[in-house]
């Protein structure tokens, strides 16, 4: 058996599939963003807007975020030095959790290199607390949850996307005396749309489950002070652990739980993805500490956050292109092939330096392959013209069809 050849086919059914994904070699330019300069394969570069990111709110860029990694680099240097049970918690940590509890209204929260690793390290670690424990997943969690759910060796019931009655079948099939656990978003990805919060408390309480929600694509963005879509329905209360980014809306790097004081002890105390993980740099978590701290108190900037999402979205309507719209900031164009979702994406970034990643294969179904736009405040009425004229022709370019939005 050769290797190569293996590694060769494997390769070769993406290429063949149309879902092979090449990377972008851009740099971002400090307070310009949106905007950035690729290079070329051959060397050459090129002026690009990115309509991709998920620095939602531009802080990957704002003064308050850079002055605080800032300080923190000259006062401690580059790396934490270790693990955060040998020498890798500092007060910038211990900051950034304080300030993460007080988010949520929890009393604790743990900190983690990222949300994948939280929410793997979290929900493959429950079982080894709540002995016999079901964890309830919806089915169109995230894959960090799913690999959570699978690798924690429990048992597991997957009940259909946002289903609270198949939900509600689940639960009522199994032995009350049972522990239980709910795992959902508040906003999935892909299409934008909402988890019943809500009914999904109301079933925990009925059959005494514990609830775990991914606030990834909300934090930031949602709610008075940022908290997510829970703490917008003021449901916050209800939910026993919270998981979240820093990576998307406070435009750092870094993920989190928020629970109470004993879960996020159990959780620190058992969960190898914790415990054997080298922790963030602290001028990493001082500038997500700032950035957390200043969207408590900005909700002009989630409001024009929200604005743009809308704007562009009612643009891109009127222009019959297949949009899912749920409300939410996400804005889907669905192109439901791989090859025309790639080809799309490349012409938007040959021809009119606009940068969108194709969306497809795993990470959607086939046949709902699609472009996902990320609209923000720091996208203005100029890149907003040039996208929705860009989409336009190429849509007729490529002679695909235009129809009626879903949502």
């Amino acid at each position: 058996m050769s290797y190569d050849d293996k590694l060769d086919q494997a390769l070769a059914r993406l290429h063949d599939e149309g879902r092979y994904r090449t990377f972008i070699d851009i740099e971002r330019h400090k307070g310009h963003y949106p905007h950035a300069t690729r290079t070329r394969p051959d060397g050459s570069r090129q002026s690009v807007t990115v309509w991709c990111g998920n620095d939602y709110l531009g802080m990957g860029q704002h003064p308050v975020v850079l002055s605080a990694m800032h300080e923190a680099l000259d006062a401690t240097g580059a790396g934490s030095g270790g693990t955060r049970n040998i020498s890798g918690t500092t007060v910038y940590h211990k900051r950034l959790e304080a300030e993460l509890a007080d988010l949520h209204g929890k009393e604790a929260a743990l900190l983690f290199t990222s949300a994948y690793i939280a929410n793997d390290a979290t929900l493959s670690t429950l079982p080894k607390l709540f002995p016999g424990l079901i964890i309830y997943s919806d089915a169109l969690n995230h894959a960090s949850m799913i690999e959570g759910v699978r690798r924690n060796g429990g048992a597991k019931r997957i009940f259909q996307h946002n289903d609270v009655e198949h939900l509600r079948e689940l639960l009522a099939a199994d032995d009350p005396a049972v522990p239980k656990i709910i795992a959902f978003e508040s906003i999935y990805s892909m299409d934008g749309d909402f988890g019943p919060i809500q009914a999904i408390c109301d079933l925990a309480d009925e059959f005494n489950a514990l609830t775990y929600i991914d606030e990834v694509h909300a934090v930031g963005m949602y709610g008075p002070r940022g908290a997510g879509v829970a703490e917008r329905d003021r449901l916050m209360h209800r939910l026993d652990i919270i998981n979240g980014t820093l990576a998307k809306a406070y435009g750092v790097m870094g993920g989190y739980i928020a629970a109470s004081a004993k879960m996020c002890d159990a959780i620190r105390s058992y969960a190898p993805g914790f415990i054997f993980t080298t922790s963030l740099p602290p001028s990493v978590a001082a500038g997500a500490a700032a950035s957390v701290a200043f969207l408590k108190t900005a909700p002009d900037l989630r409001e024009a956050h929200q604005t743009q999402a809308r704007i562009l979205k009612m643009r891109l309507k009127g222009l019959g292109l297949p949009i899912i719209d749920h409300g939410s900031h996400i804005v889907p164009v669905m192109v439901g092939d791989p090859v025309h979702t790639k080809m799309l994406s490349d012409m938007l970034l040959e021809d009119h330096g606009i940068y969108v990643q194709p969306i497809n294969f795993p990470t959607v179904p086939r046949g709902t392959e699609r472009l996902r736009f990320t609209p923000s405040p720091v996208h203005g009425p100029r890149e907003m013209d040039a996208l929705v004229q860009a989409m336009d022709a190429l849509w007729s370019h490529c002679a695909l069809n235009r129809a009626e939005a879903v949502g």
